[in-house]
Parts: structure tokens; C-alpha cells; sequence
């Protein structure tokens, strides 16, 4: 079953994940060492985050290496900037807002 990428994101360890991920790729256990939880734990994150293709492996001999999937978070970015025009001008009339009053 697909996972939906905003549960995925949400959780702050998987986050580190891809922020680990987004430098360099890892294996399990390298991403495991970095992490105060098991190799089985952050198993369960990975699978979570693979499903949604916020990563991709590749095997290299016996080790898998996780790689970071900058296409799949710039479809995220995508879908996000349609909120960032009505975002920034609501920021803006509250800046405006806030200068009037401290006047």
C-alpha cells in the first residue's frame, strides 16, 4: 500500500532521515548509528518513506544505499507553492498591519 507523503514528513524522525539523506547516501546501519532507536526501528522508517519514493535504494554488493528523491519532494514544493502567493501576501498585509499600529 502507497503511503501518503504528508504522514511521512510529518513524523520529525523521518524527517532527520531525508535531511541525513538529502547530503549523502546511507545504509540502514549508518542511518541507524545516528538514531536512539534500534536498526529495526528505523527500518520502519525507511519502508515509510521508500513507499511514498521520498527514497530510492541502490544496491551496491550486499549493501543497500538509500538516496534522497529531490524529484519527488520538488512535486511536493509544486503543490505547495500554489499556497505561497495567498502565504506571503497575508504576510504582507500583517506586516503592513503591525507597522501601522507601532506607529
Amino acid at each position: 500500500m502507497k503511503q501518503d507523503i504528508f504522514q511521512a514528513i510529518a513524523d520529525p524522525t523521518r524527517r532527520a532521515i531525508l535531511t541525513l539523506l538529502a547530503v549523502q547516501a546511507m545504509t540502514p546501519n549508518v542511518m541507524a548509528e545516528k538514531f536512539d532507536m534500534s536498526r529495526q526501528a528505523v527500518s520502519k522508517h525507511i519502508k515509510v518513506l521508500q513507499e511514498c519514493d521520498l527514497i530510492k535504494p541502490e544496491h551496491q554488493g550486499r549493501e543497500i544505499y538509500y538516496h534522497f528523491n529531490a524529484q519527488k519532494m520538488q512535486e511536493f514544493d509544486h503543490w505547495l507553492a500554489q499556497f505561497r502567493q495567498s502565504w506571503q501576501t497575508q504576510f504582507n498585509q500583517l506586516d503592513k498591519l503591525l507597522s501601522t499600529i507601532k506607529k
